[in-house]
């Protein structure tokens, strides 16, 4: 893999099925004092309604009432802030070795970063991964195995495992702005730098936890971003993956690890002493000791230790460039190469938050919930879809036209069963906590007075 392609700044969309090359308006601004391409990039996701509703998604705890807790929105501003400091500091090592190509500069190495961090949580469902675990749950019962008849083995996959990751992808590829023409048609660079599982949900690493990046409706389409990016292919359905997805991935593992912790502070799930042991050894500690407002403490902490971990793991991808671009990299992420002393923080960080923080019983009951909460919303969405396809729109029932009704005519009879249910799924993953909750409500018939 080579810089020049990798950075590529061309945009595709798809007409009657072809994947093509874009040329929009916007991205002949490429003047002194305007917006670059990735600038164009940023503006896109920022401004989609897709992005907006993460304000109302969960980070950690569900339907949190705290006005100070992250929601996913929050999160990805943070982590966005974090991968642009990664890749601009990166960019500038680049630079300094002779390795950044002709017309770019530091800084287009930060703004790709920071336009794949700030999308990275964007195909999210209600709930945050419970809500995944509940979309999977429903389409696996056995119970349901019978809407299911008449897909290929393939297509049931992809069905039966809602994955965040992947239906980021969908959401900027296929369904907002350009709905079905390619999307937000983003750059080539930042939409590789996204794709954190460049593999099918039936290739094999899929199946060692359910982690991919590429549904198979847009497969064709990451196909054609691939070969402009020069990504290498393992296998008919495997890529590796763009060497700036792991400062994405890594700005992503700093950020949750230090400030679920700090979330858990602020709301007395966690003694703020926890916390302080955990950073302390990353900044003047004399200094903290004399702060009296615990947030700034935090605050504080939070600063210092996510510059140090900035600073090694951009060592660490300089360190190890020439192996990422091989797509030979040896270790499962960059955090994992950083000092003992970094590694040791975000991994106990991690394990403190495992155990006593995603473990509280506050957010235990809500979790819970979200299962028949997702469920009584596929249970009257997904035999509609059944009927309406099957049935090529006619002799619907009255309970069936209300529940298509409920999908504002999203699916159409051209469509296939597959198209219409990834349709189905679209309509709930991109549902907020709250409206999610509502219309379960609503549909219960609890909720009727």
């Amino acid at each position: 893999m080579q810089w020049e392609s990798l950075l590529s700044t061309r945009r595709f969309k798809i007409i009657q099925d072809e994947v093509k090359e874009t040329r929009t308006p916007a991205t002949q601004e490429g003047g002194a004092g305007l917006r670059t391409d990735f600038h164009i990039d940023h503006d896109r996701v920022v401004f989609s309604s897709a992005f907006r509703r993460l304000g109302r998604k969960t980070q950690v705890h569900p339907l949190a009432r705290h006005d100070h807790t992250h929601n996913r929105l929050t999160h990805s501003v943070e982590v966005a802030s974090v991968g642009r400091s990664l890749g601009n500091r990166v960019g500038v090592m680049l630079e300094h070795a002779g390795q950044l190509p002709a017309g770019y500069t530091p800084h287009d190495i930060g703004a790709v970063v920071q336009v794949a961090c700030l999308a990275h949580d964007i195909g999210n469902p209600p709930f945050g991964h419970t809500g995944e675990d509940a979309l999977r749950d429903w389409f696996r019962a056995e119970r349901n195995a019978h809407w299911l008849q008449g897909l290929s083995p393939a297509e049931i996959r992809d069905v039966q495992t809602y994955e965040g990751n992947a239906h980021g992808l969908r959401m900027l590829a296929s369904l907002e702005m350009y709905t079905g023409e390619g999307g937000m048609r983003l750059t080539a660079a930042a939409l590789g730098t996204l794709i954190k599982y460049p593999w099918t949900s039936d290739a094999p690493p899929a199946y060692e936890r359910d982690k991919f990046n590429i549904y198979r409706a847009e497969l064709p389409y990451f196909e054609r971003v691939a070969a402009e990016l020069g990504l290498q292919r393992r296998s008919a359905l495997q890529w590796s993956r763009h060497p700036l997805s792991y400062l994405m991935e890594a700005a992503d593992d700093i950020c949750y690890a230090i400030l679920d912790l700090e979330d858990a502070v602020e709301i007395g799930i966690l003694d703020f002493k926890e916390f302080e042991t955990l950073f302390s050894g990353f900044s003047d500690h004399e200094r903290v000791w004399g702060m009296h407002d615990i947030r700034q403490k935090c605050g504080t902490l939070r600063g210092v230790a996510i510059g140090r971990c900035v600073t090694e793991v951009a060592d660490k991808f300089m360190l190890h460039q020439r192996s990422l671009l091989h797509g030979e990299f040896p270790a499962k992420d960059l955090i994992n190469l950083c000092d003992p002393s970094v590694q040791d923080a975000l991994l106990q960080a991690k394990d403190l938050a495992s155990n006593k923080v995603y473990r509280h019983r506050t957010k235990l009951v809500t979790e819970l919930a979200s299962y028949p909460c997702i469920a009584i919303i596929l249970d009257a969405l997904v035999p509609a879809a059944h009927a309406f396809i099957s049935r090529e729109g006619k002799d619907l029932s009255p309970r069936e036209h209300l529940a298509m009704g409920l999908l504002d005519s999203h699916i159409q009879t051209g469509d296939s069963l597959y198209q219409a249910y990834m349709k189905v799924l679209d309509f709930v993953g991109a549902m907020t906590d709250n409206y999610a909750a509502n219309m379960a409500r609503e549909l219960s018939g609890v909720g009727i007075l």
